[in-house]
């Protein structure tokens, strides 16, 4: 296992020296939902066979993903492998509250490059249906997300329902306001404090919930626990241009700060 140094060093390494021109990636936010990162942290290192270093890889751009990712080479899908490990371990514990934390981990937005880009869905399979249900949230300006980001929401809901959690904490999953398209400083509307263990964007009130708690109630009409998953895809999909323009590469617009302003936090 590397050191957290040995961490650090490796993701500013990497960030560095990917591509001949500086790396950037949007204004770190990873750390806005803490408590829900903590939780999945104490999961997946109950069992962690893949190596994966610290759940906050899976919600980085894949340049920075990869000094983490362990033995994930598809790291599109780091997020939700991540997810599906700790949901894993979670069940084994007979752990409603882990189980819920990791639902809620795999639907929360990835960075992704600029204000109004959509990340990259995942299109492999999780050996949890209940995880399998679900994708990210996407980013509150691009196109379509408060549909797609209200259907992730209600989807979460039913599977938290179906493993006897409360249905409600689905709303923990909503990320920011939409920020403005043309910001050049990626910024947007976020916050990422990785000092706060209540989550900085519930301590700072900007979370954006997605579905009121009675389409919430309703949508959970009819799951109870111990119920089978409600779906083995999530109810959200990106398109094929959202996808493409998604995909990290050298000299794109995959990452939007200089590698001197970006920070990384574990």
């Amino acid at each position: 296992m590397l050191s957290y140094k040995a961490v650090v060093l490796a993701v500013a390494y990497l960030s560095w020296s990917a591509c001949a021109l500086p790396i950037r990636r949007e204004v770190p936010q990873e750390h806005s939902h803490e408590p829900i990162i903590t939780s999945v942290r104490a999961s997946l290192n109950v069992n962690n066979p893949n190596g994966i270093e610290d759940p906050i890889f899976g919600l980085l751009g894949n340049a920075a993903a990869a000094a983490g990712a362990g033995k994930i080479t598809n790291l599109d899908c780091l997020q939700q492998a991540t997810a599906d490990q700790a949901f894993t371990n979670a069940k084994a514990a007979g752990d409603v509250e882990g189980m819920t934390n990791a639902l809620i981990f795999r639907a929360i937005e990835r960075n992704t490059g600029k204000v109004g880009l959509a990340s990259v869905l995942c299109t492999e399979t999780a050996a949890n249906p209940e995880i399998a249900a679900l994708t990210q949230h996407q980013d509150p300006a691009s196109t379509g997300a408060a549909a797609t980001n209200k259907a992730i929401t209600l989807e979460l809901a039913k599977q938290i329902a179906s493993i006897g959690g409360d249905p409600q904490d689905a709303l923990k999953s909503g990320t920011f306001a939409p920020g403005d398209l043309n910001d050049s400083t990626g910024k947007g509307n976020t916050c990422d404090d990785a000092n706060d263990p209540n989550g900085c964007i519930f301590t700072q009130n900007l979370l954006v919930e997605d579905a009121t708690t009675d389409e919430i109630s309703s949508a959970v009409a009819g799951v109870s626990a111990g119920s089978s998953a409600a779906t083995a895809a999530s109810s959200a999909s990106a398109t094929a241009d959202d996808t493409a323009a998604a995909t990290a590469s050298c000299g794109s617009a995959s990452e939007s700060l200089p590698i001197n302003r970006v920070q990384y936090h574990f």
